[in-house]
């Protein structure tokens, strides 16, 4: 690519959007306001900012414009076809669709294992590996991990049939110790007493007690769960997606073995979120980043892969009390945040992971 072509396409390289309306009637400025909508734009529209002159942006830029408008976007029907389609595939729990859904990840475990050797538990005498799967139906990618690691036993959540989730396919006689529950509700595991709290919750029936021992350590942690559409949760929109993230990175992070791997499923390499979670992993691990060509080609979504994990450390410990005082925001929040329209977890774009 040359320089002058480079040049030409940075210069249509445009904004995320447009800064959201203020709130405030009066037309006061985000900062006045405190919209974590405004903060959130202002944030991505930084990052995207320092990013302009990166001639692989660049080109990522173009060729996302080709995949979204031209070939499978808005400028064509056989587009809004494809992701109609899309959807309804992964928002009918049956038993076809978590086959299918099943065969995706177990090749998408294989390509991030041969890329990165992310499932590789090392070998420590006298020690099971043991592995972490917080979001685990229909199951492939925790086949793929425990296929890796023969003798590992494991322990994993799945959101259950009757609330939207997916079936479990894994193999018979696997040793899974598995959890059918909702993993935002784990109030206890994140350190809260629902019935304390100074803004009571209006379901205060539907938080979970402990569900972890404080001593319960795992080698290998996937956090690779994403909100269902016909999840029957507390609350809809982005701050479901928070509370659920912010769970499966803090409860994750907590009960991983110091050396250990976190594989976490992140969106948009270039948005604040993704940058803050890879930004808080890489002072306590070594990071990699991965995009699997099996589901994930035409998507944004991507893996980190952390190796090596020092989760005693200082800065780790900070990060598991930010991203629970993160879901802490996400499920008690008050005034006009708790609706859970938003685009922010908590109160005063605390929200951000």
């Amino acid at each position: 690519m040359s320089a002058q072509t480079t040049e030409t396409k940075a210069s249509t390289l445009p904004e995320v959007g447009t800064p959201p309306e203020p709130r405030d009637p009066e037309g006061s400025t985000p900062k006045d306001n405190e919209d974590p909508l405004h903060d959130r734009w202002y944030a991505n529209q930084a990052i995207i900012d320092r990013l302009k002159g990166c001639a692989e942006f660049q080109e990522l830029h173009i060729l996302r414009k080709k995949a979204s408008h031209i070939e499978l976007g808005w400028e064509r029907p056989e587009g809004d076809i494809h992701f109609q389609n899309t959807r309804q595939i992964a928002d009918e729990p049956s038993l076809q669709t978590s086959k299918f859904f099943y065969k995706i990840m177990k090749d998408v475990g294989r390509d991030l294992h041969k890329a990165t050797n992310a499932f590789a538990i090392p070998p420590c005498p006298g020690q099971q590996p043991r592995i972490l799967d917080m979001c685990m139906a229909p199951g492939g990618f925790l086949a793929t991990a425990l296929m890796r690691n023969r003798g590992a036993t494991a322990k994993a959540f799945s959101l259950p049939i009757c609330d939207g989730g997916h079936e479990v396919l894994l193999p018979p006689g696997a040793a899974v110790d598995a959890k059918f529950l909702d993993i935002t509700l784990l109030a206890a595991d994140m350190g809260f007493d629902v019935h304390q709290h100074p803004h009571p919750h209006p379901d205060p029936h539907r938080f979970l007690g402990r569900h972890f021992q404080p001593d319960e350590l795992f080698d290998l942690a996937l956090c690779d769960g994403q909100v269902r559409r016909r999840h029957r949760g507390l609350r809809r929109g982005e701050r479901e997606a928070k509370r659920l993230a912010a769970a499966q990175l803090a409860l994750g992070l907590a009960h991983l073995r110091p050396g250990g791997t976190a594989v976490v499923l992140l969106h948009k390499l270039e948005s604040w979120d993704a940058a803050s979670v890879l930004w808080r992993f890489r002072r306590f691990a070594a990071v990699a980043a991965h995009k699997p060509t099996a589901a994930h080609t035409k998507r944004s979504s991507f893996y980190m892969v952390a190796t090596n994990v020092r989760s005693r450390d200082p800065e780790a410990l900070e990060a598991i009390e930010h991203w629970k005082r993160m879901w802490e925001l996400a499920t008690f929040g008050k005034g006009e945040e708790e609706g859970g329209g938003g685009g922010g977890a908590g109160a005063g774009g605390e929200g951000w992971l």
